[in-house]
């Protein structure tokens, strides 16, 4: 099987001004066409230690991906870099400036000479065009047919480019007949050792597929890569492992591959012609987003309120100003009423609430920061849960916000579709 080497470029990816979502996506599409990736890497934006990766790159792989360096500025030299690991020269695209120059005029604006330097690519490149953007991509190739392929670093163009372009030409070029496809189980509420202790013969046991476990924020993920001549052999190789692990894991598991907790509930409601409203305060909104960001939610996800203020619980939601001068806003009592409210005045069958202390401060001995209660009301009555969560702010609201779905993820297995009210 053909390999190749991933390097994602540029400066601000080393500063962590940006998070690189490149690399993952180029190793999932190489996947998916039978190359291994033995190795991926962060470079900033200069052209000797650019040329020297790829050219180490090449030493150890049959080809090289880039992803960024390709823009108009003085700091973009990936290009150059890659002309000097391979000892080539340069040519002008015609085409690529046509394309450029026809692009500019549409908007109205001048084609600059720093926009013109990048249709300057290296002699006996294949051009990748570029139907989002300026920058031309290209594949250049070392005389022992070894590669590299460079394309932007921009996510939208770059992922047009590479499945368009990129991956059918290389399919070509090595004639590729194996693909490794990956499903993945997903759980909540078991812990990641716990899960090993189960399935860890399955481990030793099994090389394709091979088996992975990776923790998540309150969930934790089993994949299953499987390699074969086609996709199809790929997940008949798959099918009896991941049967064998969902009996061994049984309930935990709420979904596989793309289907997220919120998903799922949305799913689950559906099917039992029920509907869902939500209550949040330190949470800000997060519960409602994950739902709204599945498609057709509109159909169960009746609406939510975020009730950051007191008066706010109370106005909205109806929580009795006493119960938060007896219990506090961060209580079990105030979830369960912010609960209650939420069903009753949005009409809902089902309610999730949150409330907590998110932090960095606003913690006491008593309520420390990262103390989160989350209520779920139905027809079959109100529960509270306590949570005690770790991490900076934004991780406990989004630990609290996987929490609470999961909560009622479990509240709509367990319970049967019915009338019954307390």
């Amino acid at each position: 099987m053909p390999s190749a080497e991933i390097v994602a470029v540029g400066t601000e990816l080393l500063l962590g001004q940006l998070v690189d979502t490149n690399t993952a996506f180029i190793a999932q599409a190489l996947a998916g066409i039978g190359m291994d990736v033995h190795g991926t890497h962060t470079v900033g934006d200069n052209r000797e230690r650019i040329a020297e990766l790829v050219g180490g790159a090449l030493e150890r792989a049959d080809g090289v991906i880039t992803s960024g360096g390709l823009g108009p500025t003085v700091d973009d030299v990936t290009k150059e870099a890659v002309c000097d690991a391979l000892g080539a020269g340069t040519r002008v695209d015609g085409e690529a400036i046509e394309a450029m120059e026809a692009l500019f005029a549409s908007a109205g604006r001048e084609l600059r000479e720093n926009n013109r330097k990048q249709a300057i690519l290296p002699h006996g490149a294949t051009v990748l065009k570029n139907a989002h953007g300026t920058a031309p991509g290209f594949v250049a190739w070392r005389a022992d047919g070894k590669f590299v392929a460079c394309v932007p670093g921009v996510p939208f163009e770059m992922k047009a480019m590479v499945a368009g372009q990129l991956l059918p030409l290389l399919e070509r070029h090595f004639h590729l007949r194996e693909t490794i496809v990956t499903h993945t189980l997903h759980t909540f509420g078991i812990a990641e050792s716990e899960i090993d202790h189960r399935i860890a013969d399955l481990f030793e046991q099994s090389d394709n597929p091979k088996i992975a476990v990776l923790a998540h924020r309150f969930t934790c993920d089993v994949k299953l890569n499987g390699k074969a001549q086609n996709r199809e052999e790929a997940q008949a190789l798959i099918a009896p492992m991941a049967d064998e692990i969902r009996a061994r894991l049984g309930a935990v598991i709420y979904g596989s591959d793309s289907e997220t907790l919120a998903f799922v509930v949305l799913q689950l409601m559906r099917e039992r012609g029920e509907r869902l409203g939500v209550a949040e305060s330190c949470t800000g909104g997060l519960v409602s987003a994950e739902l709204t960001a599945v498609a057709g939610a509109s159909d169960v996800f009746v609406g939510g309120v975020v009730a950051y203020d007191n008066d706010t619980k109370t106005r909205v939601l109806g929580v009795p100003p006493k119960r938060i001068a007896e219990f506090g806003a961060v209580s079990g009592e105030v979830a369960s009423d912010m609960a209650q409210g939420a069903r009753t005045n949005l009409g809902s069958d089902w309610a999730v609430s949150v409330t907590g202390v998110a932090g960095p401060s606003g913690g006491t001995s008593e309520k420390p920061v990262g103390l989160v209660y989350a209520a779920i009301v139905g027809p079959y009555g109100v529960t509270a849960h306590r949570l005690q969560l770790s991490g900076e702010r934004a991780q406990v609201q989004q630990r609290a916000t996987i929490h609470a779905l999961g909560l009622l993820w479990r509240r709509l297995r367990a319970e049967p579709k019915g009338a019954r009210e307390t």
